[in-house]
Order: structure tokens, then sequence, then C-alpha cells
């Protein structure tokens, strides 16, 4: 069995990331799809660990609840409030500007660039998509709580 003070050390650990991400995502106007979804699993990851201590509240040490509160104020606050909605915004704002770039090409010949760039474009699209849907998820998490 992992004593309490392994347990806490490890929560601070997994918290210490997640700060550090909300603090890369307060810091940036444009995130990378990899660094939304990094931070999207590190909030999930926090957020398991909470539930599962909770759960074992009679076991766990006051400091390990006091952290728990904490951390859920920290997402609460920082990720829920403010960059959540900033993720969600950029990432419609993103996909509607790569679909109006794809649909106001030539519909006739196209060269080998222009090909390649929209495939290019096509990709990206689909990434984002991809990610919003996985984002909204999230959103959906969030309604249900």
């Amino acid at each position: 069995m992992t004593s309490a003070e392994d347990v806490s050390r490890m929560f601070d650990t997994e918290y210490q990331k997640l700060e550090n991400l909300f603090d890369t995502a307060d810091s940036k106007t444009d995130m990378t799809i990899h660094e939304i979804i990094e931070t999207y699993y590190q909030v999930m990851n926090v957020s398991s660990m909470a539930t599962v201590l909770k759960q074992q509240a009679d076991s766990e040490p006051k400091e390990i609840l006091e952290k728990i509160q904490t951390t859920e104020k920290l997402i609460s606050e920082r990720f829920d409030s403010s960059i959540h909605p900033r993720i969600m915004e950029k990432l419609s704002v993103s996909i509607q500007e790569l679909t109006q770039n794809l649909q106001s090409g030539n519909p006739g010949e196209k060269s080998k660039e222009q090909t390649e760039l929209d495939a290019k474009l096509f990709d990206e699209l689909r990434e984002n998509m991809s990610t919003k849907e996985f984002v909204e998820q999230y959103d959906d998490g969030l309604s249900n709580d």
C-alpha cells in the first residue's frame, strides 16, 4: 500500500504540472493542438486523482483533502471559467476560417502546389475538428455536473 506521503507527493507533482500548463495557456494567445490536448489530459488526470482520493477520505490526511479542494478551485476558476472557453472559441474560429479558405478555392483545374496546399488545409481542418470534438466531450462533462 502506498503511504499517504507518497500519495501527497504524487498529487503535488501532478498539480504542479497542471499549474504550469495553465500558466502556458494564459501566456499564449494561440495554443497548438498538442498543447490543448496535453492540458485537457492533465485536467482530467488530476480531476480523476482527486475523485479517487476523496472517495478514500477517511484514510487520507487532512492536508491531502485541502490540496484536493485547492485543486478543484484552480480547475474551476482558471480552467473551466477562462482557459476552456477560450480554447473552444479558438477552435471554432479556426475551423470556420479553414472551411472558408477551402470553399473559396477555384473549383476548376488546380496546380500541384494548390492541391498540396489544399491537402494540408484539409489535414489541419480534420485535426481541429477532432480536437474540438474532444474538447466538447469535456464541456459535456461540465454540463452534467
